[in-house]
């Protein structure tokens, strides 16, 4: 038993030491740091433009799922006091289609926001700001805000959504720009950037920031391995409901039937049949 507590406290340390290297690039690092309402703030204040933003809510990897289509675990979701949200991502890869990615999470936070009963009218406005390491764009600049126009440019087309792709490539000597640099580092000695830098040297520098990662990396740990086992029940059940389906489809029923029997929607049973696959059991 001795020997079992020491390993695991030796894995837990080792996990702290390596968040403590980390810079704000990083989940972990960035979830402790932006996960303080003060540190969230400043970061949007300089990004959005708007100084007298102020943070009522912050949720850090928050997770929207969908029965039918992939989760959205959002890095940073946060909310003001005039019902503004904000999803921060942070982008580790050049590998996915940005922009396209930036659209499945504005749907999926429509989604989650825009209830039963609801009007168009009472949806919040959404900012999504996408941080990245390197130049998406290639175009030399270090925020691209998302314009929308109608026809010739002459109209701006407003429907509540504000994308900014931020990269910490260039710098362009912005407070944006300084704010970047500031990410790549998370040096705890640089009190530059106000209540993010002040948390950051608590977290790295203080005996109370100790513990907030020793927190954060545990519930990481625990966080992991449960949904890993939640993913594997769905996926069981999905593919009993795609067997089901093949089944359902030689014995002559229609597409309609089939998708009522299983309980899925029209689109994914139709994919199904097309395949006319059944996964391995």
């Amino acid at each position: 038993m001795t020997k079992n507590n020491n390993q695991n406290l030796e894995a837990r340390e080792r996990r702290i030491a390596e968040a403590r290297s980390l810079n704000l690039f990083s989940d972990v690092f960035m979830t402790a740091a932006l996960q303080d309402p003060a540190a969230c703030q400043h970061v949007l204040r300089i990004l959005t433009g708007i100084k007298d933003l102020t943070v009522k809510s912050v949720r850090t990897q928050y997770r929207i799922s969908r029965m039918v289509s992939h989760d959205a675990i959002l890095d940073v979701y946060a909310e003001d006091t005039d019902g503004k949200l904000y999803n921060i991502e942070v982008q580790r890869t050049d590998t996915v289609n940005h922009a396209r990615r930036t659209r499945f999470y504005t749907s999926m936070i429509d989604s989650e926001c825009l209830q039963k009963g609801k009007n168009y009218d009472e949806m919040p406005e959404v900012y999504i700001i996408y941080i990245s390491r390197t130049d998406l764009w290639n175009a030399g600049k270090t925020v691209y805000p998302v314009q929308k126009y109608l026809g010739d440019r002459k109209l701006p087309y407003d429907d509540g959504i504000h994308i900014l792709y931020v990269n910490a490539a260039v710098n362009d000597h912005s407070t944006a720009a300084q704010l970047m640099e500031f990410f790549k580092t998370a040096d705890p000695d640089d009190m530059s950037q106000g209540d993010l830098s002040r948390r950051v040297h608590f977290l790295k520098s203080e005996e109370g920031g100790y513990q907030v990662m020793c927190e954060i990396s545990e519930k990481w740990y625990r966080e992991g391995e449960e949904h890993g086992k939640i993913e594997g029940k769905i996926e069981g059940e999905k593919n009993q409901a795609r067997r089901t389906a093949l089944e359902l489809r030689k014995m002559g029923l229609s597409v309609d039937m089939i998708a009522r029997a299983v309980n899925f929607s029209l689109d994914t049973v139709k994919q199904w049949l097309a395949e006319g696959v059944s996964p391995a059991k």
